[in-house]
């Protein structure tokens, strides 16, 4: 049987906003590095909060066109929102 009982951690985790784009636009990370030219542990560890990109104009554009979204769409911060010491208890 299938366990469908989440992980308390797992469940109150806040998704990456570019995350909820990507899924938003139903694209899978592959896709999206593909499109961008990157490696999709790039966009694993851009999602994942490890860094933030560092695109080139081109690629910034291509990243709008997957997403459907404006430049000003985009979120400042890729990752995983950083949770305060308050949420974690």
């Amino acid at each position: 049987m299938v366990n469908m009982v989440k992980k308390k951690r797992e469940v109150d985790a806040p998704e990456s906003p570019l995350k909820v784009l990507r899924r938003k636009v139903q694209l899978t990370q592959e896709q999206l590095a593909k499109l961008l030219g990157v490696s999709t542990r790039a966009v694993q560890a851009w999602e994942g909060g490890e860094y933030q990109p560092s695109l080139t104009i081109p690629q910034i554009k291509a990243l709008c066109r997957a997403l459907n979204c404006s430049l000003e769409d985009l979120p400042d911060e890729f990752g995983t929102p950083k949770r305060s010491p308050e949420e974690e208890t």
